[in-house]
């Protein structure tokens, strides 16, 4: 990970991290905290199978992710699923519909630092597959797969992939 050096409180290159969860000065006596962001994950379902997009930005460029994203202040996990998945997917959902099914720890590296997020994960059951037109900024290309067809070693994520081998065995 890459270490933040100077403390933006005096300025000094005198911050010291702890290796987990804070940097501090012994300068001035500033603390930065690291602490844990919210992210959600939704688990699009007809059926036996499952939605799923490709990531077409790192980190993890190329596998399969499922739609979501991070919680922005003031947002609850719901909300962030109903933004994220018209953000991503122009798809509007009715945040009643949402099944909460489970939270798990995940670190996401963004430019060499290390952010530790708690992933909500969530089910969304459609009565019938569809097509999205994409943001491709954020993704090349969304799949319906069959749940028995799952590869996951090509799930981004170790937390999605935590999370698929339970969903799998239900």
């Amino acid at each position: 990970m890459k270490l933040l050096k100077y403390c933006p409180s005096c300025g000094r290159e005198s911050l010291h991290w702890d290796g987990e969860k804070k940097w501090s000065c012994p300068e001035c006596n500033f603390t930065l905290y690291n602490n844990v962001a919210g992210a959600v994950a939704v688990v699009i379902r007809c059926g036996d199978e499952v939605y799923l997009t490709r990531r077409n930005r790192d980190p993890k460029k190329g596998k399969l992710d499922l739609a979501g994203g991070f919680v922005d202040p003031k947002e609850s996990a719901e909300e962030t699923c109903r933004r994220e998945l018209f953000e991503e997917l122009q798809l509007d959902v009715d945040i009643s519909n949402l099944k909460y099914i489970t939270s798990l720890p995940n670190v996401y590296q963004y430019k060499e630092i290390d952010y530790n997020t708690i992933d909500l994960f969530y089910e969304y059951n459609v009565a019938e597959k569809f097509e999205v037109n994409l943001e491709l900024s954020e993704i090349s290309e969304a799949v319906w797969i069959q749940l028995n067809q799952l590869n996951l070693d090509d799930i981004a994520f170790d937390s999605q992939k935590r999370f698929f081998e339970d969903y799998l065995k239900k």
